[in-house]
Order: C-alpha cells, then structure tokens, then sequence
C-alpha cells in the first residue's frame, strides 16, 4: 500500500471539504421545504424556520390530502407518467430497432433528420395549431403522445442495439423469428440496462413536466400535480382556495387558521416530489451500465 505525502492528504481533505460544502448545498433546500412543511403554518410566516419543525404539525399535510384537486392531479401525473413512459421507451425502441439495421436503405439520411429535431423545432405556436388540429388539445393524450419518440433516447437504443453479436440474430432467423419476433423474443430481453435508464429519464421528465399542461390543457381535472404546484406558487392563493374549497367543514376551517400559503405549498411540493425520488433506489445500479453501453460505440 503506498503511503500518502503531506501533499496527497491536503488534496484529499480539500476535495472531502468542497463535496461535502456542495452536498449541503445541494440537500439544503429540499431539506428545509421538508422542514417548512411539518411546521405550523402560523410560526413559519414568522421566519427562522431552519433545520428541523419549530412547531411540529400535520395540518398542512392533513389539508392537502383532503382536497380532491390535489388527490385528482396526483392521479394525473401517475397515469401519465405510468402510460407516457411505457409508451414512449416502447415506441422509441422500435424506432431505434429500424435505425440499427444494416439493411435499412437511406438510414443515413434518415439519422441527419432525426438529429435536425433536436436543434430546431417550430416554435410555440405552430405547435399549438397542430395541436389543436389532431384534436388533443384539452385531452390526457396531448401529455403522452407528443413525446412518444425521444431522439436522444433513440440514439442511445440505437447504440446499443448496434452493439449486441449479430449471430443471436442470426439465430434468431434461423429459427424463423421475423423481424418483429428478433426485436420482441432477443432484442428487448436482453436491454435491460439501457430500458431501465431510459425509462427512470423519461418518467422524470414526465412526472416534473408541468409546462406543457399548462399550455394545452385548460380543464382543472386533467390538470397534473406539477402543473397545480406552479399556479399555486405563482398566484400565492392557496389558503384561499382551500378555504373555499372545505367551507362546509368546521374542522378544516379551525386548521386553516393555523396554515399559511407557504407552508401548504412546501407540503403539496413534498407531495409531488417524494414519489419520483422514490423510483431512483430501484434502478441506480442500471445507470452506469445502461449509459455507457448505449455510448461507447458511435
């Protein structure tokens, strides 16, 4: 074992420092929402809230769950980030599957239209015409079937596909699997790692989208969490609302007077943000590996 100099020990107490200064700062603000959201709302507008509850309370959270917009745009987000990345990792894999073959006549051409996409697109408001001219404006489909095909996504599949031995597809014909059969019996049984990453990306990317929804839905009930969370930080209304919405409660409005816009915001964040982070244990180990394979070949 080598022994570490004067110098290698300072470097190294230098980097220990710096990542834990960045870890901090990176955990704080999630930390202190967590914090903020157990907190009586009546002592959080006070200020000074840090690192643990003042006044522990479960009355942001109790509101929070018995408002039927918020447990409805909760609903929303998880079918379409259940739909919209099953679809979307399915569609896109085919797609990269067709991409891959050596046989394909034109892919070249066809990959320099692909990648076009990814610089230039057509703007705002021509993509609301379309749209509005497939009839999904105002609709749950308008959240999955833009994003049905990723050409980023695709690239990586398409890699990764290009780099599994052509004899199991050989094989595979030799046993009178078509092209259809080779993808669904060979192909995806053995993409494990690059499906697993590609599907936690695409789920995030769903589960936190709420710019699209704002622009293309207008009815509050199809309306997901994410998209609910920004008009509520934007238009510091919340009590209000849900004031409105619990009147015939006696109870709840005894709670809403200890609550404030803040700390419900805080607890409905925490809502639509802990689900999400929950799917990254069940699918770290696949990070590494599934980028990787799917970017060392070009």
């Amino acid at each position: 074992m080598l022994k570490m100099t004067t110098g290698d020990r300072v470097m190294s107490i230098t980097i220990y420092i710096i990542l834990t200064i960045l870890a901090f700062v990176t955990f704080y603000p999630f930390w202190n929402a967590l914090v903020i959201s157990f907190n009586s709302g009546i002592d959080t507008m006070k200020g000074g809230v840090t690192f643990w509850p003042r006044e522990f309370s479960l009355d942001n959270y109790d509101i929070v769950f018995q408002d039927s917009r918020i447990l409805n745009g909760f609903f929303i987000s998880i079918l379409r980030t259940v739909i919209g990345t099953a679809s979307a990792v399915l569609f896109t894999a085919i797609f990269a599957y067709g991409m891959s073959r050596k046989e394909l006549i034109g892919k070249n051409y066809y990959m320099i239209f692909c990648v076009v996409t990814m610089f230039f697109s057509g703007g705002l408001i021509p993509t609301f015409l379309l749209i509005r001219g497939l009839g999904l404006f105002n609709t749950f489909w308008v959240m999955v079937i833009p994003g049905l095909v990723s050409v980023w996504n695709m690239i990586i599949f398409r890699t990764f596909f290009q780099g599994l031995p052509a004899g199991l597809e050989e094989s595979a014909k030799v046993d009178g699997c078509g092209y259809w059969g080779t993808f669904f019996r060979i192909i995806l049984p053995l993409s494990g790692p690059v499906i697993a990453t590609l599907s936690l990306f695409t789920a995030v990317y769903h589960w936190n989208d709420w710019f699209s929804p704002s622009i293309y839905i207008s009815e509050q009930k199809l309306l997901p969490i994410q998209t609910m969370l920004q008009q509520i930080l934007s238009s510091n209304i919340m009590t209000e609302q849900m004031a409105q919405a619990d009147s015939t409660a006696a109870a709840h409005m005894q709670k809403l007077k200890s609550v404030s816009t803040k700390s419900l915001s805080m607890a409905t964040m925490m809502v639509a943000t802990i689900p999400i982070i929950c799917v990254y244990p069940f699918v770290q180990k696949y990070f590494v590996k599934g980028v990787l394979v799917g970017s060392l070949k070009g």
